[in-house]
């Protein structure tokens, strides 16, 4: 385990406050049973459902890039087994993440609630429209990959916000983007190429 963390160090994750969220949370609650001896491999694992749970070193960079603080309100789209939600929960004010298969999302939420998170909501639906209800947003994450980058997204993003967003066709190369807003104002950068599992929804 512990070499996993200094190998996050050593791949140019700097930020402490998101190397100790992600030390402090146990992996293997988070993937399969037969996954459990593969948790702290720095390698995405299948949670099911054609879903995966990304590689940590993943994990903690679009953390690192959303440079949050914990006065944020932050929307993940995907929450997947929840592990993303609970690395961010320990770092900022709240968690609102969609999930749009039912039983992931279901299972994530009693997942959050025995480990005491108190501080995440979760939704199940269409990730493409975000949850307006709660927006503008601090900073959003989307943790599969989408053609584009979805409207209502851009719309519910507070101005100076952040959002991390992997762009790109499936099973293709895809980019992770960092997008920010200034002025109503859109800017898009590329980080790094990644491979993650499509985006479902209104595409």
């Amino acid at each position: 385990m512990k070499n996993l963390w200094r190998q996050l160090r050593f791949e140019g994750i700097q930020d402490e406050h998101v190397l100790k969220a992600m030390e402090k949370l146990p992996r293997e609650l988070f993937v399969g049973e037969h996954g459990r001896e593969e948790a702290y491999e720095n390698t995405p694992l299948p949670i099911g459902y054609g879903q995966t749970i990304s590689q940590p070193y993943i994990v903690a960079f679009m953390t690192e890039c959303l440079c949050v603080d914990n006065e944020d309100i932050v929307l993940e789209i995907g929450t997947g087994s929840g592990y993303q939600s609970a690395v961010l929960a320990q770092l900022v004010k709240k968690v609102y993440s969609v999930e749009i298969i039912k039983e992931l999302g279901l299972s994530a939420k009693e997942r959050l609630k025995t480990l005491d998170y108190n501080n995440i909501e979760i939704k199940i639906g269409d990730g493409y429209y975000g949850w307006e209800e709660h927006a503008p947003y601090d900073k959003i994450i989307v943790t599969a990959a989408s053609e584009d980058i979805p409207e209502p997204l851009i719309e519910q993003l507070k101005d100076n916000g952040r959002m991390v967003i992997p762009i790109g066709f499936p099973y293709s190369t895809q980019h992770l983007m960092l997008v920010t807003k200034s002025n109503g104002k859109i800017t898009s950068n590329s980080l790094l190429p990644v491979s993650f599992v499509p985006f479902k929804g209104k595409h």
